[in-house]
């Protein structure tokens, strides 16, 4: 055999190869949903992620979601999606849906000031941080209400605490959150069953209070 037709030789080893790695990974894909759902479900508390029934906290649903390496291909997404079945999930528990209301209500009375309430916002949508390990370290946080200014500035983030909510590394988490948004010079409220929204209502009236008294900015600026 030359050596001219040697390679050629190798060449087509290495390609038939590779293509039969290609397979081997759709099918493995393929094959995923199906071994998935027979492993033994893993969940974890979190902000933002889809309920489940049968998983109860104060004032709703736990969410939890199940752990599944992340599918990157645009077409695969497209495949899986295709093939499953998906439902509507309340973005809020009752409970957080009633401090939501009363939020909205009491930046209502500043009318003047056209701020918003948003719900479950990512951390990662309204904090930056040049260090990218810190920024890991939040992006995937979310707060259960966000007040923001007519610009779209957060000032304020409001968060319900059911009674069950401190379990685990509950504490640990909302410590994460607070330094961050403590950092940013974003407000933290807390709401609880036992504190209710009355002193929520009085801080957002500080706040309104203390952003009328900003002078105006100049027109030269």
């Amino acid at each position: 055999m030359q050596a001219s037709d040697l390679g050629w030789l190798l060449v087509i080893v290495a390609v038939a190869a590779f293509l039969a790695g290609r397979q081997g990974e759709r099918l493995r894909a393929s094959l995923a949903p199906q071994a998935w759902h027979k492993r033994e479900p893993r969940w974890r508390r979190g902000e933002g992620i889809p309920f489940k029934a049968g998983w109860r906290r104060a004032g709703g649903t736990v969410p939890f979601k199940w752990e599944a390496a992340p599918v990157t291909d645009a077409a695969e997404q497209l495949r899986l999606v295709m093939g499953a079945e998906f439902k509507k999930c309340r973005l809020l528990s009752r409970s957080e849906a009633y401090v939501l209301y009363a939020a909205e209500r009491a930046i209502n009375t500043a009318a003047d000031l056209n701020w918003r309430v948003m719900a479950q916002v990512s951390l990662g949508e309204v904090l930056a941080c040049p260090d990218a390990r810190a920024y890991s370290a939040i992006n995937s946080k979310r707060v259960d209400l966000l007040v923001v200014s007519r610009n779209g500035d957060p000032i304020a983030a409001i968060e319900y605490q059911g009674h069950g909510h401190y379990q685990g590394t509950a504490a640990a988490r909302d410590a994460v959150k607070k330094e961050a948004l403590r950092k940013a010079g974003v407000l933290y409220i807390e709401v609880t069953p036992d504190s209710g929204t009355e002193e929520m209502v009085r801080v957002i009236s500080r706040l309104a209070q203390a952003e009328r008294l900003k002078p105006a900015p100049s027109l030269d600026a």
